[in-house]
């Protein structure tokens, strides 16, 4: 397989902190970009230094730390925003502006033309005191497909090193976004970027898929969160572009304490269901799986746990097995006299379906239980005898 041609970007301290209700201390966004980095990822969106002076501190302070990533952040066509960004020292600043016809007759009073001047007024600006620029359309699709074509180019020819499509509302879906960028990647003059949240649930899928299209930066958020329904999950594209495209340099055995690590400062908890880094990832109940996965753990996973950094578990209830169970058993040194392992297995079914979690304890104790009455019959058993 050839490995797509990609980097990451990740957003997680700028959109990600855009979650309602989530406000990082300069220290967390310190210690995500430390680990964003470490896990090799090459971007790291820092903020939005124009937002207060303690964001602007923040953002210098992540650019202070020397990492190998390269420090991003936000700026509106401001000025103001610009010098921000330029006193923070960043390598990159992402110039948005609203292309759709929608955004500029609601939030911009301005046409199409008066937009674009000054848009690339302040990528002229940016670009004059040496800071490269990602010329950012906002709301990119749902924008006339001839003005987007006509900003990326005269945003290359000035000077932009990327050009940059927000899918903001989240209405693509995989097959229009291929096409989409498919065209785009094969047009532009400079490489392409993909910026997707999650409104239908896509985000992930769109972003892994512009890849495959020709998309070259990828954004992301840690565990999916962002505003709204958030953005494309760092993990979740990570994880496909291990498996599917053939990109093998980030290191996503750090993936689980990276997640634990945002969901702890974000306040965010993570859904159990949550592909890669969620709970129940790796953990099996059924009879059956867990049967086949005991003699071939691919029957069942499809990458394995401790590629991201997690472990492999096998959960107790109404729909073990006996060999899932046997395997559980012995692995907590118990071994069974005939006609035990039945009796446990009946006893966890009965709890399970009362909706109580056979727990680590709970087990044991259905263990301890089982082995007295077995203990009780022998010592009965040898007693009938003596007196017989």
């Amino acid at each position: 397989m050839k490995p797509l041609n990609v980097e990451i970007c990740d957003v997680t301290l700028r959109d990600g902190e855009q979650t309602p209700g989530v406000s990082f201390t300069c220290e967390e966004k310190q210690d995500i970009a430390q680990r964003l980095s470490d896990i090799g990822i090459d971007i790291i969106e820092a903020g939005f230094p124009s937002v207060s002076e303690y964001e602007k501190r923040s953002v210098r302070s992540i650019v202070e730390m020397d990492l190998p990533s390269d420090i991003c952040c936000l700026s509106r066509c401001v000025q103001s925003d610009i010098d921000a960004a330029i006193d923070c020292g960043v390598d990159l600043v992402s110039l948005f502006f609203a292309t759709s016809d929608l955004h500029l007759r609601i939030k911009y009073k301005k046409t199409r033309e008066e937009m674009l001047d000054l848009a690339l007024g302040m990528l002229d600006y940016a670009l004059d005191h040496g800071i490269k620029v990602r010329f950012s359309a906002e709301d990119a699709s749902r924008t006339d497909t001839a003005f987007l074509k006509e900003m990326y180019a005269k945003g290359a020819d000035r000077g932009a090193s990327y050009s940059s499509y927000a899918d903001t509302v989240g209405c693509m879906t995989p097959l229009s976004m291929y096409e989409t960028v498919r065209v785009l990647s094969t047009w532009l003059k400079n490489p392409l970027c993909v910026h997707c949240h999650n409104d239908m649930g896509f985000a992930s899928a769109n972003t892994f898929t512009a890849a495959q299209a020709g998309a070259f930066q990828l954004h992301t958020t840690v565990n999916g969160i962002g505003e709204r329904c958030g953005n494309a999950s760092l993990e979740e594209v990570l994880v496909a572009l291990r498996m599917q495209g053939g990109v093998d340099r980030y290191d996503l055995s750090a993936l689980q304490t990276l997640s634990r690590t945002v969901e702890t400062y974000s306040g965010i908890k993570i859904a159990k269901t949550k592909p890669v880094v969620g709970e129940h990832a790796f953990c099996h109940e059924s009879g059956i799986h867990i049967a086949a996965l005991i003699q071939d753990r691919n029957t069942y996973e499809y990458y394995p746990p401790e590629m991201v950094g997690a472990e492999q578990k096998f959960i107790l209830g109404k729909h073990t097995g006996r060999k899932g169970l046997e395997y559980i058993l012995t692995t907590l040194g118990y071994n069974p006299v005939p006609g035990e392992v039945d009796v446990i297995l009946e006893r966890i079914k009965s709890i399970s379906e009362t909706k109580q979690s056979i727990t680590h304890d709970v087990l044991l104790s259905v263990i301890s239980e089982t082995r007295q009455e077995t203990e009780l019959k022998k010592t009965s058993g040898s007693d009938k005898a003596r007196t017989g």
